[in-house]
Protein backbone atom coordinates (compact mmCIF):
# COMPACT_ATOMS: atom_id res chain seq x y z
CA UNK A 1 0.00 0.00 0.00
CA UNK A 2 2.73 2.15 0.49
CA UNK A 3 4.66 4.38 -2.11
CA UNK A 4 8.13 3.46 -0.64
CA UNK A 5 9.12 -0.36 -0.49
CA UNK A 6 9.61 -1.07 3.47
CA UNK A 7 12.44 -2.60 4.56
CA UNK A 8 11.68 -6.43 4.68
CA UNK A 9 9.78 -6.78 1.91
CA UNK A 10 10.82 -9.24 -0.19
CA UNK A 11 9.45 -8.49 -3.77
CA UNK A 12 11.38 -11.14 -5.79
CA UNK A 13 11.93 -14.22 -3.19
CA UNK A 14 10.55 -17.20 -5.47
CA UNK A 15 12.23 -15.99 -8.30
CA UNK A 16 15.36 -15.79 -6.47
CA UNK A 17 14.87 -19.24 -4.12
CA UNK A 18 14.65 -21.05 -7.83
CA UNK A 19 17.88 -19.49 -9.34
CA UNK A 20 19.94 -20.76 -5.96
CA UNK A 21 17.69 -24.26 -6.15
CA UNK A 22 16.88 -23.65 -2.40
CA UNK A 23 15.23 -26.03 -0.56
CA UNK A 24 14.81 -26.02 2.77
CA UNK A 25 16.03 -28.47 5.19
CA UNK A 26 13.74 -31.15 6.32
CA UNK A 27 11.80 -30.45 9.13
CA UNK A 28 12.18 -32.18 12.47
CA UNK A 29 9.53 -32.52 14.65
CA UNK A 30 9.89 -30.65 18.47
CA UNK A 31 10.44 -34.65 19.91
CA UNK A 32 13.41 -35.12 17.74
CA UNK A 33 15.04 -31.65 18.46
CA UNK A 34 14.76 -32.48 22.51
CA UNK A 35 16.30 -36.12 21.77
CA UNK A 36 19.05 -34.72 20.13
CA UNK A 37 22.19 -33.96 22.31
CA UNK A 38 19.84 -34.38 25.59
CA UNK A 39 23.20 -35.41 27.56
CA UNK A 40 24.50 -31.78 27.24
CA UNK A 41 22.95 -29.99 29.81
CA UNK A 42 24.02 -26.69 28.43
CA UNK A 43 22.34 -27.35 24.96
CA UNK A 44 19.43 -28.45 27.03
CA UNK A 45 18.51 -25.65 28.92
CA UNK A 46 18.79 -23.58 25.66
CA UNK A 47 16.81 -25.76 24.03
CA UNK A 48 14.49 -25.60 26.83
CA UNK A 49 14.49 -22.19 26.67
CA UNK A 50 13.82 -21.83 22.68
CA UNK A 51 11.15 -24.90 22.29
CA UNK A 52 9.48 -24.41 25.75
CA UNK A 53 8.04 -27.58 27.46
CA UNK A 54 6.51 -29.12 24.56
CA UNK A 55 3.47 -29.25 22.10
CA UNK A 56 0.75 -26.47 23.63
CA UNK A 57 -2.21 -29.25 21.70
CA UNK A 58 -1.52 -32.63 21.00
CA UNK A 59 -4.43 -32.79 18.71
CA UNK A 60 -3.73 -33.59 15.33
CA UNK A 61 -6.45 -32.11 14.13
CA UNK A 62 -6.08 -28.88 15.27
CA UNK A 63 -3.62 -26.53 13.40
CA UNK A 64 0.08 -25.79 13.81
CA UNK A 65 -0.18 -22.20 13.11
CA UNK A 66 -3.45 -20.97 13.72
CA UNK A 67 -3.83 -16.90 12.84
CA UNK A 68 -5.79 -15.20 14.95
CA UNK A 69 -6.01 -11.50 14.38
CA UNK A 70 -4.51 -8.29 11.91
CA UNK A 71 -4.58 -5.21 12.98
CA UNK A 72 -3.81 -1.62 11.16
CA UNK A 73 -1.69 0.15 13.80
CA UNK A 74 -2.37 3.84 13.80
CA UNK A 75 -1.97 6.31 16.69
CA UNK A 76 -4.43 8.89 14.68
CA UNK A 77 -7.06 6.17 14.27
CA UNK A 78 -10.12 7.11 16.45
CA UNK A 79 -10.61 3.57 17.00
CA UNK A 80 -9.02 -0.52 16.51
CA UNK A 81 -8.84 -1.24 12.92
CA UNK A 82 -9.27 -5.00 13.70
CA UNK A 83 -10.39 -8.38 11.92
CA UNK A 84 -11.18 -12.04 13.90
CA UNK A 85 -9.40 -14.62 11.50
CA UNK A 86 -11.03 -16.76 13.51
CA UNK A 87 -14.17 -16.65 12.66
CA UNK A 88 -16.26 -16.20 9.13
CA UNK A 89 -13.67 -15.19 6.60
CA UNK A 90 -15.95 -14.23 4.04
CA UNK A 91 -17.95 -11.70 6.26
CA UNK A 92 -14.35 -9.98 5.97
CA UNK A 93 -14.92 -9.63 2.48
CA UNK A 94 -17.87 -7.91 2.30
CA UNK A 95 -16.31 -5.27 5.00
CA UNK A 96 -14.13 -2.00 4.49
CA UNK A 97 -11.42 -1.09 6.88
CA UNK A 98 -11.16 2.33 6.70
CA UNK A 99 -8.07 4.85 6.83
CA UNK A 100 -7.51 8.13 6.00
CA UNK A 101 -5.38 9.42 3.39
CA UNK A 102 -1.80 10.27 4.04
CA UNK A 103 -1.47 8.69 7.78
CA UNK A 104 1.16 6.59 9.54
CA UNK A 105 0.02 2.64 10.22
CA UNK A 106 1.61 -0.64 10.79
CA UNK A 107 0.30 -4.38 10.05
CA UNK A 108 -0.04 -6.35 13.29
CA UNK A 109 -0.51 -10.21 12.85
CA UNK A 110 -1.56 -12.26 15.90
CA UNK A 111 -0.55 -15.80 15.58
CA UNK A 112 0.00 -18.99 17.69
CA UNK A 113 2.04 -22.11 17.20
CA UNK A 114 0.52 -25.25 18.55
CA UNK A 115 3.11 -28.48 17.99
CA UNK A 116 5.83 -27.96 16.25
CA UNK A 117 8.31 -25.56 15.55
CA UNK A 118 7.22 -23.47 12.23
CA UNK A 119 10.17 -21.96 9.96
CA UNK A 120 10.30 -18.97 7.84
CA UNK A 121 6.59 -17.76 8.46
CA UNK A 122 5.95 -14.83 5.46
CA UNK A 123 2.99 -12.68 5.52
CA UNK A 124 2.40 -12.02 1.89
CA UNK A 125 -0.14 -9.25 0.72
CA UNK A 126 -1.30 -8.37 -2.73
CA UNK A 127 -3.34 -5.23 -3.62
CA UNK A 128 -5.63 -5.01 -6.46
CA UNK A 129 -7.79 -1.75 -7.37
CA UNK A 130 -10.86 -2.26 -9.61
CA UNK A 131 -9.20 -5.13 -10.12
CA UNK A 132 -5.76 -4.72 -10.77
CA UNK A 133 -2.93 -5.64 -9.17
CA UNK A 134 -1.02 -2.31 -7.72
CA UNK A 135 1.37 -4.28 -5.11
CA UNK A 136 2.98 -7.23 -3.81
CA UNK A 137 4.56 -6.73 -0.09
CA UNK A 138 6.60 -10.09 1.40
CA UNK A 139 7.29 -9.42 4.92
CA UNK A 140 9.42 -12.23 6.87
CA UNK A 141 8.01 -12.78 10.19
CA UNK A 142 10.70 -16.00 11.31
CA UNK A 143 10.71 -18.69 13.07
CA UNK A 144 8.91 -19.73 16.01
CA UNK A 145 8.10 -22.68 18.60
CA UNK A 146 4.82 -24.16 20.52
CA UNK A 147 3.48 -21.60 23.41
CA UNK A 148 0.67 -21.07 25.30
CA UNK A 149 0.79 -17.14 24.31
CA UNK A 150 -0.53 -15.44 21.16
CA UNK A 151 3.05 -14.32 19.08
CA UNK A 152 3.03 -10.86 17.82
CA UNK A 153 4.15 -9.47 14.43
CA UNK A 154 4.33 -5.95 13.30
CA UNK A 155 5.17 -4.62 9.79
CA UNK A 156 7.76 -1.59 9.67
CA UNK A 157 5.58 1.67 9.00
CA UNK A 158 3.87 2.53 6.00
CA UNK A 159 2.25 5.57 4.96
CA UNK A 160 -1.48 5.38 3.34
CA UNK A 161 -1.49 7.22 -0.16
CA UNK A 162 -2.22 10.32 -0.45
CA UNK A 163 -4.70 12.33 -2.86
CA UNK A 164 -7.47 12.30 -5.00
CA UNK A 165 -6.64 9.30 -7.35
CA UNK A 166 -5.14 7.54 -4.41
CA UNK A 167 -8.82 7.65 -3.11
CA UNK A 168 -10.89 4.50 -2.78
CA UNK A 169 -11.33 1.19 -1.89
CA UNK A 170 -8.36 -1.77 -2.69
CA UNK A 171 -8.71 -5.24 -2.05
CA UNK A 172 -6.37 -6.98 -0.58
CA UNK A 173 -5.38 -10.85 -1.19
CA UNK A 174 -3.69 -12.03 2.46
CA UNK A 175 -1.72 -15.02 2.95
CA UNK A 176 0.10 -16.42 5.94
CA UNK A 177 2.65 -18.85 4.97
CA UNK A 178 6.25 -20.84 5.55
CA UNK A 179 9.61 -22.15 3.79
CA UNK A 180 7.49 -25.50 3.18
CA UNK A 181 5.21 -23.43 1.67
CA UNK A 182 2.10 -24.43 3.98
CA UNK A 183 -0.67 -22.12 3.93
CA UNK A 184 -1.59 -21.48 6.67
CA UNK A 185 -4.25 -18.64 6.01
CA UNK A 186 -5.19 -17.18 2.80
CA UNK A 187 -8.36 -14.56 3.36
CA UNK A 188 -9.61 -10.97 1.51
CA UNK A 189 -10.31 -7.59 2.60
CA UNK A 190 -11.35 -4.33 1.69
CA UNK A 191 -9.08 -1.53 2.71
CA UNK A 192 -10.71 2.27 2.00
CA UNK A 193 -8.80 5.15 1.64
CA UNK A 194 -10.56 8.43 2.55
CA UNK A 195 -9.97 11.44 2.59
CA UNK A 196 -11.35 11.55 6.67
CA UNK A 197 -11.56 8.97 9.23
CA UNK A 198 -15.45 9.52 9.16
CA UNK A 199 -16.85 11.80 6.06
CA UNK A 200 -20.36 13.42 6.15
CA UNK A 201 -23.02 11.66 4.42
Amino acid sequence: MSEQEAPQHVEEEDELDAKLNYKPPPQKSLQELQELDKDDESLAKYKKTLLGDGPVVSDPNVKNVVVTRLSLVCDEAPEEITMDLTGDLEAIKKKNFVLKEGVEYRVKICFKVNRDIVSGLKYIQHTLRKGVKVDKATFMVGSYGPRKEEYEFLTPMEEAPKGTLYRGVYTNKSQFTDDDKHDHLSWEWNLSIKKEWKEEK
